[in-house]
């Protein structure tokens, strides 16, 4: 009852400055007499055994359909989604679906679908890019079937290759896609200290390679950086090749020794960050599972770079023949 009595009382609190009052489903699973304003209260509706979307109408709400077992993606968690299947939405899935129960097409009651992120897992290494990667083609998927619903005529296969042949909008690139063809973005044949490339950084799936001569480097040196990412020909905490984003630092276990020459190949996608030395896999930081309360639970933690190539650090040693290439993927 007071679950019910703070609901009604917000609802009231929010229309008195003009505004519309939205709600999460919950009040099948708080039943009780204290009644809650109803009209026009727009209420999420995500699980059916909270808040029973037939019973809600009655009751006179508006809808929005957010079935978690379609929509929810919690990235890296092992539980919901954590890329959303986009063709079955596409093709069986449109707002008048909540749950189990489906409704008539364009129910006056129903406003029409989201889809939810749920970031549950605090500190699991996912980044902001990896959100967007999941949130981008959701969004796309989405937009079509509100305008839709089950009259979308265009094959799955059709929309699929027209959505990632587009931008994300004019002049925003956050996934950093460098076209849509595998090839080589980008060639340099010495690479100075402090040179800006013309590029900002590459996204899944890429391969960065270069030549190295190595010399002692002071912990903390950058061999590329961008707004959102550095990476480290000696990493502050360890001196081994490494990077940093969103707070998070990652080490690949290797450092080169005083004048070691080798070929480096870095290669990402939105799984794993991989290192190669002279052809070789050295180490591979995929997704790692960790452990925290003694033991008693565990995440997944996600070890992903987009890789920054917008400016050259400091470093001393010598970097030659730096190719950068792009293998686009139709996920993004």
């Amino acid at each position: 009852e007071k679950f019910r009595a703070f609901t009604d009382h917000y609802i009231r609190f929010v229309e008195g400055f003009g505004k519309q009052a939205c709600v999460w489903g919950a009040l099948t699973h708080a039943k009780g007499d204290t009644p809650v304003k109803s009209k026009g209260v727009l209420m999420s509706a995500w699980y059916n055994g909270y808040a029973d979307p037939k019973e809600m109408i009655k009751q006179g709400y508006d809808l929005i359909s957010i079935p978690d077992g379609y929509l929810y993606i919690v990235p890296a968690a092992g539980y919901y989604y954590d890329y959303l299947n986009t063709e079955m939405l596409y093709k069986e899935w449109t707002p008048a679906h909540i749950g189990k129960e489906v409704f008539p097409e364009k129910h006056k009651q129903i406003k029409g679908g989201m889809f939810a992120v749920w970031n549950d897992h605090a500190g699991n290494g996912i980044s902001t890019k990896d959100i967007h990667y999941r949130v981008f083609p959701a969004m796309q998927t989405l937009a079509v079937k509100m305008w839709t619903g089950k009259d979308c005529a265009v094959p799955y296969e059709e929309f699929n290759s027209a959505r990632t042949a587009i931008s994300e909008a004019p002049g925003v690139n956050v996934a950093g896609r460098i076209g849509t063809k595998p090839r080589a973005v980008y060639n340099l044949e010495t690479l100075t200290p402090g040179m800006a490339t013309g590029l900002k950084e590459i996204g899944y799936h890429y391969t960065v390679s270069f030549d190295i001569k190595a010399v002692p480097e002071e912990k903390g040196t950058e061999l590329f950086r961008s707004p959102d990412a550095v990476f480290y020909l000696s990493d502050p905490a360890s001196g081994k090749l490494g990077f940093a984003r969103d707070g998070y630092l990652n080490t690949f276990n290797y450092q080169f020794y005083p004048e070691e020459t080798a070929t480096v190949t870095i290669t990402g996608d939105e799984k794993s960050t991989r290192l190669y030395i002279d052809g070789k896999l050295k180490e591979d930081l995929d997704i790692q599972k960790r452990y925290f309360n003694a033991g008693k639970d565990s995440m997944n933690y996600v070890r992903t770079l987009v890789f920054p190539l917008e400016k050259a650090g400091s470093f001393k040693s010598s970097i030659r023949n730096v190719e950068v290439l792009n293998y686009c993927k139709p996920e993004m």
